[in-house]
């Protein structure tokens, strides 16, 4: 068991290099012979300074006020021992030192781990999901600036309090405009990286509880924004005078039949379009975003719109698209054309895939899975609403059954009425009966 029999500590002085008679404060840790020293940023008059013990003399205010300072420093750096040794870590005077000074990884701050989080992370996550982090580190800052007074705060000062203070900055927070620049699920988001954040933190055992594990993310549900069968119909029958909306409009039309995203699409090249084992030809691509491999069969569609772009030299990928802003705006311009009136950006032509193209027309949802490259059912289901036609037709063929199943029941009764049980029944009535059956 450890003891501090030969941990002391003393207070000592140098003399100032820019001040006669004037010296600057330090104190000395001893651990088996080996020491640390620390700066006090304190300054006191060579007449003024016990050396023998290590204080102030005199009763001055100023003299009482070093010297209460000084027992302050003795009680903490006790302390630091003390809780090295509950924490069954080594104890030296440079571990002690580091605890005081709050430089060791028990007492590292929230800038810390997001400096050490984003440096770790860079390499690892998409530059576009390292952008999210970066915002929320700005809105963190930003938090700790106006909200707090502060510009850092420790780890261990982090608790649920934190968290909600924090909720309500974001969801108060305006734009340029005066307007509030977050919604909700916006809000979430932010948290939500932040919660990976901290999570980590616990992790590396920089923090010994979780503030967020009484705190639930709440996100609100909407509907996923696809085309109809006739929306879409409406964007394949127009034609533009633009290069720029035709061209857009053939990169939509292109994912709404095979489902890529618009970094996929980007990427897409002559060598990822292969012949499978039907004879047709196959995507075969990694979804930028999770790097999962996918293999999608190109639909006369889609094959058409490659062909249409073929001797076409002037783009890195197999298509003319540009970027994702544009790519958006000019599909408000090609909505508003067609009479659309939906939101309509980009990956809605993914959401159009699963669900119009594909769940729509009698394609199981496994497929529909493994074409849109997730690697979890539940995710498709999110992406993957059914739509009503395809309810009402659900529900025109359980209609039906119900049908032929009161026609048996009728045909059976009549034959039990005429004395018939157990005899045959003629099979062009029964077939009228029951034309709709299942």
């Amino acid at each position: 068991m450890r003891t501090n029999q030969t941990f002391t500590v003393i207070f000592f002085t140098r003399k100032s290099r820019s001040i006669q008679n004037l010296l600057s404060i330090y104190v000395r840790i001893t651990i088996l012979g080996k020491r640390a020293e620390i700066s006090l940023k304190r300054n006191i008059e060579t007449v003024k300074w016990d050396a023998d013990k290590g204080r102030g003399k005199g009763n001055s205010e100023e003299i009482r006020i070093l010297n209460s300072y000084l027992d302050q420093v003795r009680s903490k750096l006790m302390q630091c021992h003390n809780q090295l040794i509950q924490e069954d870590k080594i104890i030296s005077s440079n571990a002690i030192k580091l605890r005081f000074l709050g430089e060791d990884s028990v007492t590292k701050s929230l800038l810390d781990l997001i400096e050490y989080h984003n440096e770790n992370m860079v390499h690892v996550l998409k530059p576009g999901t390292m952008k999210n982090y970066y915002t929320t580190e700005k809105y963190l800052k930003r938090f700790l600036k106006t909200k707090l007074k502060r510009g850092d705060i420790f780890l261990k000062q982090l608790n649920y309090g934190f968290i909600l203070d924090f909720e309500q900055f974001l969801r108060r927070s305006l734009n340029s405009k005066k307007q509030r620049s977050l919604g909700n699920n916006g809000v979430m988001k932010h948290l939500e990286r932040f919660k990976k954040m901290v999570n980590l933190a616990v992790k590396l055992e920089w923090m010994k509880k979780n503030p967020f594990d009484r705190f639930q993310l709440r996100f609100n549900k909407f509907d996923r924004v696809f085309l109809t069968e006739r929306e879409l119909q409406l964007i394949e029958d127009i034609e533009f005078k633009q290069e720029r909306l035709q061209q857009v409009k053939d990169c939509f039309l292109f994912s709404c039949y095979t489902g890529l995203s618009y970094i996929d699409i980007k990427g897409l090249t002559a060598e990822k379009i292969t012949r499978g084992l039907d004879n047709r030809k196959w995507i075969y691509t990694k979804r930028e975003k999770t790097n999962e491999l996918v293999r999608i069969p190109i639909l006369p569609q889609a094959w058409e719109i490659l062909e249409r772009y073929k001797n076409c030299p002037t783009y890195n990928s197999l298509l003319p698209i540009c970027s994702n802003q544009k790519v958006n705006v000019y599909l408000k311009e090609i909505a508003s054309a067609c009479g659309i009136y939906k939101n309509i950006t980009f990956h809605v032509a993914r959401h159009t895939f699963a669900t119009t193209v594909m769940l729509s027309n009698g394609v199981p949802i496994e497929t529909v899975s493994k074409l849109l490259g997730h690697t979890k059912l539940t995710t498709t289901q999110i992406y993957a609403k059914v739509v009503e036609s395809k309810i009402s037709e659900d529900i025109d063929n359980l209609l039906e059954r119900f049908q032929a199943k009161e026609n048996r029941s009728a045909i059976e009764k009549k034959e039990n009425k005429s004395g018939k049980r157990g005899g045959t029944i003629d099979p062009k009535s029964y077939h009228n009966l029951t034309a709709h059956g299942s």
